[in-house]
C-alpha cells in the first residue's frame, strides 16, 4: 500500500513539472464583438496574476487595482508576453505557459522566481491604446 502511494505522489508531482519548451496560449475567455485586436506597438494595459508551475504566486496586478501598462512587442515585457499578447481583443482573457527561454531564462529574477523557471500567467487585456487612433497618447 505505502508503495503504491509513494509510486502516486511521485508521479503527480513529475506531472506538475512538466517540461515546457514552447509558448503556450489558451484563451479563457472570447469577445464577441472585437473591433481591434493588440499589434506590436500598442501601448495595453493588463491585469495579470502570475505563478509557478507549482501554483506559487510571484506576482499579481489585481491587488493593486492597476494593470500594468506597456509597449507590446518592444521588449519593455519578457518575449513570452511580447508574443503571447497579440492579436488579442479589449476584454480578453488569456492563459499563457510560458518557458524559461521567453521567461527569466538561466537568471530567473530572485528571490520570487527561480532560474530556468515556467512561467504561468492569467491575463486580461484591459485597453488598446493605439497612436493615431481614438487619441491614444504615446
Amino acid at each position: 500500500m505505502r508503495l503504491i502511494l509513494l509510486s502516486c505522489l511521485l508521479t503527480v508531482a513529475w506531472a506538475s513539472e512538466k517540461q515546457v519548451t514552447k509558448l503556450q496560449i489558451g484563451v479563457k475567455k472570447k469577445v464577441a464583438d472585437c473591433t481591434m485586436r493588440s499589434k506590436k506597438g500598442d501601448k495595453l494595459h493588463m491585469h495579470y496574476t502570475g505563478t509557478l508551475q507549482d501554483g506559487t504566486e510571484f506576482d499579481s496586478s489585481i491587488p493593486r487595482g492597476s494593470p500594468l501598462v506597456f509597449k507590446v512587442g518592444t521588449g519593455q515585457v519578457i518575449k513570452g508576453w511580447d508574443q503571447g499578447l497579440l492579436n488579442m481583443c479589449e476584454g480578453e482573457k488569456r492563459k499563457l505557459v510560458i518557458p524559461p527561454e521567453l521567461g527569466y531564462g538561466a537568471s530567473g529574477a530572485p528571490p520570487k522566481i527561480p532560474g530556468n523557471s515556467v512561467l504561468i500567467f492569467e491575463v486580461e487585456l484591459v485597453k488598446i491604446d493605439r497612436q493615431g487612433s481614438k487619441g491614444g497618447e504615446f
